[in-house]
């Protein structure tokens, strides 16, 4: 940015002097826009990638621009190439759009978009890619997709230079039909507008292509990055725990694509109809049409151009002002759509339970109340999309009169021609779309506005579950001096911040074999989630041994949507195990019946019943051979003698694990060779103690 920064500088102190020495306002305008768009340009290393790449395009052009006018001016340029000279204004006009750049990086909401949109171009992860002709290529995927930008940026603005040369080819053409010129007519239709389409529809299409490209790419690393720190450390856990992000899947699934398409949406067509106001502008600035204020002889230059600027100013102000209300109802109706979606995705999880219940009219009630929120919410949007649609629609309408209103008394008089009539209203046109951008897209902006909210408040959420491991104060997971896990001082409260268990000081761990015991609702599980690290409410610490592998085995088991060998190998990927392994390990748990339906994809959760799933767990940590085995009421679906086998069956093929459960059967007792008891304390809460002796020697 610096070598930029000076090089700005140096085309504007060029400018200052030539303009000082011929006494060019213009040069002078380009000079002193340069400084200030230096320092812009310096400073922009501070602001986020994302801005900075729309500064560095900007600067470039100014440098370009600002250039060849001042050659053009010095008499230096090629005759032959004087077309090609940009008029002041235009490097001038590119100087303030740098400069707004850096200052709008300042504002509160440009500065949460340009956060979220950065990281992909910062990513220096390499990806493959492919050109014609060069073929595949490696690159930094953050790099490919600075250069897609800045490229769909350039040919955004070449789209725009040629719709300016179309105007032309509009004027001549209709000044050919009005002077009968069949050579002239001819000409225009075959030689400019033949050719100047054709490249047109080339751009397009090219535009397409690398339009998608960077979307898609775009798109994938901002779902990869959100999903990689909610699943960190268990933070979906303590997200959802604590209630402060609903719907996480729509905010990954949906609310990045909604960004990410949003903001291309947004940004490059604001670039776009920013330099069609420019150009177009030049056009209504020149047509010799001018009005004189009423009662007096002060004449007003560039009248078209300022009816245009007024007419749409006051067109956006209204627009704004009737479809406010439309951020939060868009917000709102995608928290309602999203609250159904997850509805049905838990009627079809729990399926069968439900079946088995008769609760389907229940069920049904519930959907219809989900779906009522959503009709609700529904027709105060359409009202409010009422509202901004009479007016938009009437200002669109008036758009297609209102040139030829303003003109009509020129051409009749004759001042000017029917070609340039055309033009202008074309221009006009042109123009008061520019101005009127935001007028066109209200409501995309309220949705916009709705899916940066949703990411944002996402992202502090996560940001909430992670400080509440890292922070120093709150429940801590740390390595411990020895072999045995260590919990004292400590309390584990809900997520409201009520307290549950006070721990004095126990260890885990002596006993190869623990039960943990007590009432439901003492914190049994809780205690367990804590020493395995996901449990984030509370404050002490908890001292796992060092290098440790710990397996929770909870009293429903997750199983993955896949083949039943992914299922056995979770967490680990399904070809961890041998097949001798792992068939061995199902014949252990009694799940011998399933050994030839390995490589089969199918809804096991729903297919399995709940005894098998917890055995099919119990496989999993035959396999994996943890240090410590925490089972939480992990084979509460056996029977008695089914469940003395399986401990008897971890005793002989995990004979250097220990073993902590929770249960409620009695004989689960002499299973384990320590007894730790959840004991009542006057507030309310639970203490985990253990005897001095165990229960079987006592």
């Amino acid at each position: 940015m610096r070598p930029l920064s000076f090089a700005v500088a140096a085309l504007a102190l060029v400018a200052l002097v030539v303009g000082q020495q011929s006494g060019s306002a213009g040069a002078i305008g380009l000079g002193v826009v340069g400084v200030l768009l230096a320092l812009a340009t310096f400073r922009a290393q501070t602001i986020a990638t994302f801005l900075r790449i729309f500064s560095v395009i900007f600067a470039v052009e100014y440098v370009l621009t600002g250039a060849v006018a001042l050659l053009g001016q010095a008499g230096y340029w090629p005759a032959g190439l004087r077309a090609l000279i940009p008029p002041p204004s235009l490097p001038i006009t590119i100087g303030v759009f740098g400069i707004i750049v850096y200052a709008i990086s300042f504002v509160p909401a440009i500065r949460r978009i340009a956060r979220l949109a950065s990281p992909f171009f910062e990513e220096t992860q390499t990806t493959t890619a492919k050109l014609w002709p060069i073929g595949p290529f490696s690159i930094a995927t953050g790099r490919l997709g600075v250069l897609l930008l800045v490229f769909l940026v350039v040919l955004n603005q070449l789209q725009v230079g040629i719709s300016l040369r179309l105007s032309f080819f509009n004027r001549d053409f209709y000044n050919a039909i009005q002077e009968k010129d069949a050579a002239s007519f001819w000409y225009q239709l075959i030689y400019v507008f033949s050719v100047w389409a054709a490249i047109f529809i080339v751009s397009n299409l090219i535009e397409l292509f690398a339009n998608y490209t960077l979307l898609i790419r775009w798109r994938r690393h901002m779902a990869e990055s959100f999903s990689r720190i909610w699943l960190r450390d268990a933070n979906h856990y303590r997200v959802a725990l604590a209630g402060s992000a609903d719907n996480p899947d729509q905010r990954i699934a949906e609310d990045t694509r909604a960004f990410v398409n949003q903001t291309y949406n947004f940004a490059l067509p604001l670039l776009t109809q920013i330099s069609t106001l420019v150009s177009f502008s030049i056009i209504l600035w020149s047509i010799p049409v001018a009005s004189v204020v009423p009662g007096t002889d002060i004449s007003i230059p560039g009248f078209i151009f300022w009816m245009a600027l007024i007419y749409s100013v006051v067109a956006t102000w209204i627009a704004h002002a009737i479809g406010k209300p439309l951020i939060s109802l868009e917000f709102e109706q995608e928290r309602r759509e999203a609250n159904f979606r997850f509805s049905l995705a838990r009627l079809r999880e729990y399926s069968e339970q439900i079946a088995l219940m008769r609760g389907e009219a229940s069920e049904q009630r519930h959907l219809s109340g989900r779906f009522g929120d959503i009709v609700e919410n529904f027709y105060r949007l359409v009202w409010a999309r009422l509202r901004l649609g009479s007016f938009t629609y009437s200002f669109n309408q008036a758009n297609v009169v209102v040139p030829y209103i303003l003109l009509a008394p020129h051409y009749f008089s004759g001042r000017i021609t029917l070609g340039i009539m055309t033009q202008v209203a074309g221009a006009f046109d042109r123009v008061q779309t520019a101005m009127s951008f935001f007028i066109d897209r209200y409501q995309a902006i309220a949705s916009y506005i709705a899916s940066i909210n949703r990411l944002t408040s996402f992202e502090a959420a996560i940001a909430e579950a992670q400080a509440a491991t890292t922070g120093e104060a709150g429940l801590h997971r740390l390595s411990g001096p020895d072999a045995d896990v260590h919990i004292g001082a400590t309390t584990l409260t809900l997520p409201n911040g009520a307290p549950i268990v006070r721990v004095d000081s126990l260890d885990l761990g002596q006993a190869r074999r623990t039960l943990v015991v007590g009432p439901s609702g003492s914190g049994k599980s809780t205690l367990f989630r804590a020493i395995a690290g996901i449990w984030p409410f509370g404050e002490g610490q908890v001292g796992i041994p060092a290098d440790a592998q710990i397996m929770l085995l909870p009293q429903r088991p997750y199983l993955p949507q896949g083949t039943l060998r992914s299922a056995l190998a979770y967490p680990a990927e399904a070809g961890a195990y041998d097949d001798a392994a792992i068939r061995e390990a199902m014949d252990k748990v009694r799940l011998g019946h399933l050994r030839d339906r390995l490589d089969e994809i199918d809804f096991w959760g729903q297919r399995l019943s709940g005894g098998e799933q917890q055995r099919l767990a119990v496989a999993r940590a035959l396999l994996a051979k943890p240090d410590w085995l925490f089972l939480d009421e992990a084979t509460a679906s056996l029977d008695e003698k089914l469940e003395n086998e399986i401990y008897a069956t971890i005793d002989e093929i995990l004979p250097q694990t220990r073993v902590i459960s929770i249960g409620h059967r009695s004989t689960l007792r002499e299973m384990h060779d320590a007894v730790v008891t959840m004991e009542p304390n006057p507030d309310g809460t639970f203490t985990p103690r253990m005897p001095a002796k165990a229960p079987a020697e006592a």
